[in-house]
C-alpha cells in the first residue's frame, strides 16, 4: 500500500515551482488560478522573492499549499491507500484527496496563516527543538513546567516544544542537563499550542462554512495520528490541530500498521522522507 504524505511550513525555498510553471501548461493555469483567489501574485515570490520573504507565513504557507497540490494533479497519481500531512501539509493532504476543493482549501490556508501571524503578535511565545531524548522524558519534563508543551513529535528523538518565552529558556536548560540537544527555533510564535487559541477560533469559523467530503482514501490526521474518512471528523481536526500537537511519529506508526509500505513526499523539499526513515528504516520513500 502507498501513502502521500505532504510537507508542511519549513521545505519552502525560492525558485519552488518555477518549473511546473514553465513546462506544464495545467499547472501554469492553477499557479494564475492561485494569484486570482489570493488578490496577490504570490508566484511572484515564490519564484523570484527572497528567503526572508518566503519566510513570513501567510506566503509560506499558500506557497507550500499551491506546490503540493499541483504536483499532485500534474501526476495524476493513483493507487493511493492513505493521506497524511504534517501540520500545513495536513490541508494539502484533504485537498488531494478529494475531500476539498483547490480553491476552498487555499482560501482555508490564507486564513489559518494570518490568523496565526496574529496570535503571534499577542502573546510572548517561541519553540525550539528538542533532540537525542526520548518523547516519554520530554513529555513528563513539558509536564512539570509552566506554559510548555509538545508541540511536534517529528521522529524518535525530535520533539519540538512550544510555550511562554521564559518556559522554553528553562526547558533548554532542563533537557540539555538530561543529555538532551535544545536548540531555539527562528519562530514568530508557540504553533500547536494553547497560545494559538485566537487562531483556533478565527480558523473555526471558515472550516465550518467549508464544504468537505469523504476523501478517496483515509486522512491521517495530526490531532491523534488515526485515520479518518467522515467529513465531521476531517473538520472537526483540521480545528483541533492548530492547539494541539503535530503527532507525526505516530501517524507514520499507524499508517505503516495498517500495511503501508510506501510513503511518497508530495510538494517541495524531502523532509518528510527523511523523518519516515527515522520512524521505521524498513519503509520505503519517495518522491513526485
Amino acid at each position: 500500500m502507498n501513502a502521500l504524505v505532504f510537507p508542511g511550513q519549513g521545505s519552502q525555498f525560492v525558485g519552488m515551482g518555477k518549473d511546473l510553471y514553465e513546462n506544464h501548461e495545467d499547472a501554469k493555469k492553477m499557479f494564475l488560478q492561485a494569484n486570482k483567489i489570493l488578490d496577490f501574485d504570490i508566484t511572484d515570490v515564490m519564484f523570484n522573492g527572497t528567503v526572508e520573504d518566503l519566510k513570513k507565513t501567510d506566503i509560506t504557507q499558500p506557497a507550500i499549499y499551491i506546490h503540493s497540490c499541483i504536483t499532485y494533479f500534474i501526476n495524476n497519481v493513483k493507487d493511493i491507500s492513505a493521506f497524511a500531512g504534517h501540520s500545513l501539509g495536513e490541508f494539502s493532504a484533504v485537498t488531494c484527496s478529494g475531500s476539498l476543493s483547490f480553491e476552498e482549501g487555499l482560501e482555508l490556508v490564507l486564513i489559518r496563516a494570518r490568523a496565526m501571524q496574529n496570535a503571534c503578535k499577542n502573546n510572548d511565545s517561541t519553540m525550539a527543538a528538542i533532540l537525542a531524548l526520548s518523547d516519554e522524558t520530554v513529555d513528563e519534563e513539558c509536564k512539570k513546567i509552566n506554559n510548555v508543551v509538545p508541540a511536534n513529535y517529528n521522529c524518535p528523538g525530535q520533539i519540538v516544544i512550544s510555550g511562554s518565552n521564559e518556559g522554553i529558556e528553562k526547558a533548554c536548560a532542563i533537557f540539555k542537563d538530561k543529555g538532551g540537544k535544545a536548540i531555539p527555533l527562528p519562530v514568530g510564535g508557540g504553533f500547536h499550542s494553547p497560545y494559538m487559541e485566537s487562531a483556533r477560533i478565527e480558523l473555526e469559523d471558515a472550516v465550518n462554512q467549508a464544504n468537505i467530503s469523504t476523501p478517496s482514501a483515509p486522512i491521517y490526521q495530526n490531532y491523534d495520528a488515526k485515520g479518518y474518512s467522515k467529513p465531521e471528523n476531517i473538520r472537526n481536526n483540521l480545528i483541533s490541530q492548530l492547539t494541539s500537537p503535530v503527532r507525526w511519529t505516530q501517524s507514520v506508526n499507524n499508517m505503516i500498521n495498517d500495511n503501508v509500505k510506501v510513503f511518497i513526499e508530495c510538494g517541495p523539499g524531502r523532509v518528510l522522507q527523511g523523518l519516515v526513515k527515522k520512524i521505521n528504516r524498513d519503509s520505503e520513500v519517495s518522491s513526485l
